[in-house]
């Protein structure tokens, strides 16, 4: 589908800095606007309904997917994660610039909807260095982050998929790359 707005999508594994990175670009760029996702897992921290996410039940989750409402979805860490079919094509449609941050796997399936679709993918600067940030985030048990790095390589490896790769090391210098 062609549209006059762009659709930026962004994936990382866990703790590579993903969502810092994007909600750093917003707050430089007022133009563009975030695609919040849906999801059935619980709010983390200070996260709220309808700003990082729609948190949603298993069953309104599964209403959504019967009434064909994502452009796509997928199990991700135990939990399920979708995007607004609707909400995205309105506003691409519309002439909006619109940052979406995803899986790998949804990427991928975006693309294939969207041809015109910006993939960009952020990886950390080292292995040990993922490992170090999913440990100082302190919300995982050991097993859950393994289980984090298990999946983070099988994601690292489809980064040559995407348009664009970001390193973020530097962070200031990783905005800045996502901005240009």
């Amino acid at each position: 589908m062609d549209y006059p707005g762009n659709l930026f999508v962004v994936a990382a594994p866990s703790g590579a800095g993903k969502s810092s990175l994007v909600k750093a670009l917003m707050e430089l760029d007022s133009a563009i606007q975030p695609a919040v996702s849906h999801t059935t897992r619980p709010p983390r921290g200070q996260e709220k309904h309808g700003r990082e996410y729609f948190f949603l039940s298993p069953e309104e989750f599964d209403g959504m997917v019967k009434r064909d409402a994502f452009l796509e979805w997928a199990y991700v860490h135990g939990h399920r994660y979708g995007t607004s079919r609707h909400t995205i094509e309105e506003r691409v449609a519309h002439g909006a610039d619109v940052i979406l941050e995803i899986d790998f796997q949804g990427a991928i399936n975006i693309k294939q909807i969207f041809s015109n679709a910006v993939l960009i993918f952020i990886l950390p600067p080292s292995w040990e260095e993922l490992r170090s940030r999913l440990q100082r985030r302190g919300e995982d048990s050991a097993e859950v982050i393994e289980l984090r790095l298990q999946n983070a390589a099988i994601e690292m490896a489809q980064a040559q998929k995407f348009d664009f790769v970001i390193i973020n090391e530097l962070f200031e210098r990783a905005v800045f790359d996502l901005k240009t």
